[in-house]
């Protein structure tokens, strides 16, 4: 739907809505204990959290099947003339459109791209620390001295961090042309905040709380590589083997990532904390590898279409290639 320069800021203000979730979620979380515990309830109150959490995804689920289509080709609510200018738009991308077969040598492709992997383990160390906090954020709170229903109140304003550095990174990095080295900026701040967490006091809870939501601009990183996938990966097949298989180190690192905080490491959770650390300074690296191979690749496709034997494939930007076969293809940074 969105051409490639238009794709960066948008996955980052869609991603930014956990950041909304975790202030909306906090606060309904926060009404729930407080009101439970005055008044009582038939059910725990985590069981109510899930309920009104759960059926309003449900609901949310039906009405964007409804809204959103599969594709500007069958999108009821433009007139055949707007779908055409729709699909036209998205020329520059060079990716094709509507092709939905799979073709095993782009699997084959995606699997021998040196891209796909570094992709992977990025998702998997990444999501390690989010698996984590995530799951201990209220553990951490209340380990700097305040109490449950005030962790569910004082875990807010991350979010709100959360939703200032992803439109920031969408904003700036489209700007610049220069997502991924923006992205860096929020994985370094979310490093100083568990420096801060390790480092100070133990009663210095305010120093300590502003560690953690510093760490909330973590997924800045994250979410750039997630877009380089609508951006740099091309092939209907490559493509969504690539995506399945970051999403499959998102899961992985998330179910990880809790194993590391030992009820024996409390209140600090130091151990924790260090593997955290490793963790986002080896992201650090793998992101300035992706930047370099993506400015490796292409320097050699400019040179392959410089050559006067050079020919281009009329129509070629709506074939199903792989970015690899179209050498016209241009990866986004």
């Amino acid at each position: 739907w969105y051409t490639r320069n238009e794709q960066g800021k948008r996955v980052n203000i869609w991603y930014s809505f956990n950041g909304w979730g975790q202030i909306i979620g906090g606060l309904v979380a926060y009404g729930i204990a407080v009101g439970t515990k005055k008044h009582g309830s038939l059910i725990a109150p985590w069981k109510i959290v899930f309920l009104f959490t759960g059926l309003l995804t449900i609901l949310l689920g039906f009405i964007f099947l409804w809204v959103v289509p599969d594709s500007q080709l069958n999108a009821r609510w433009l007139k055949k003339e707007d779908r055409i200018l729709a699909i036209a738009r998205v020329r520059v991308n060079q990716q094709g459109i509507g092709n939905k077969h799979f073709k095993m040598y782009q699997a084959k492709e995606a699997l021998t791209d040196p891209m796909t992997w570094a992709f992977f383990f990025f998702a998997v160390l990444a999501n390690i620390p989010n698996g984590g906090i995530t799951n201990f954020f209220s553990q951490l709170i209340k380990s700097f001295g305040y109490t449950s229903e005030q962790s569910l109140l004082y875990g807010t304003p991350a979010g709100a961090v959360e939703v200032i550095a992803l439109v920031l990174n969408g904003i700036i990095g489209d700007k610049t042309g220069q997502r991924i080295l923006t992205s860096i900026g929020g994985l370094l701040a979310a490093t100083v905040g568990v420096i801060l967490m390790v480092a100070l006091p133990l009663d210095n809870n305010i120093g300590r709380l502003i560690g953690y939501y510093m760490t909330q601009a973590f997924p800045t990183a994250f979410v750039a590589l997630l877009s380089l996938i609508s951006s740099n990966v091309a092939g209907y097949t490559k493509k969504t083997t690539v995506a399945a298989l970051y999403l499959i180190g998102y899961c992985t690192g998330n179910i990880i990532g809790p194993l590391t905080f030992r009820p024996q490491d409390a209140p600090r959770y130091v151990s924790a904390e260090i593997v955290i650390i490793v963790c986002w300074g080896i992201c650090v690296f793998l992101l300035l590898v992706i930047w370099w191979w993506y400015n490796k690749e292409n320097r050699r496709k400019a040179e392959i279409v410089s050559r006067a034997d050079y020919v281009h494939i009329e129509g070629q930007e709506w074939l199903d290639l792989t970015d690899r076969e179209n050498h016209d293809f241009i990866y986004t940074l």
